[in-house]
């Protein structure tokens, strides 16, 4: 039965930051779009190249390889080459913690 985890703290994330964590055994990318937190699997369905390195533009990520992109909130691959979705998990904040459900 999944659960929620600390992944980390609100301060450690700006807004239209990406940091990618372990939590429970699972790493995970977690973005900050403009106060509001979003969790998603951390590679490109293309290369696997880890997200944290790329950025946001409006609600979508872009990989530092070769430029595909994922929308953060639903996760689907929103322009090639990748070849996949990403993964989503649950996000919630409490307190100062920012929690994943694994």
């Amino acid at each position: 039965m999944a659960e929620f985890h600390k992944a980390a703290s609100v301060t450690d994330l700006e807004p239209g930051g990406i940091i990618c964590v372990e939590v429970a055994g699972t790493r995970v990318a977690i973005y900050n779009l403009n106060g509001e937190f979003f969790a998603t699997s951390p590679s490109c369905t293309h290369v696997e190249a880890d997200l944290a390195d790329g950025y946001i533009e409006d609600e979508e990520v872009v990989c530092p390889l070769h430029y595909a992109t994922f929308n953060i909130r639903t996760g689907e691959s929103t322009g090639p080459p990748a070849d996949g979705d990403l993964t989503t998990y649950k996000v919630r904040v409490t307190g100062q913690d920012i929690e994943v459900e694994i």
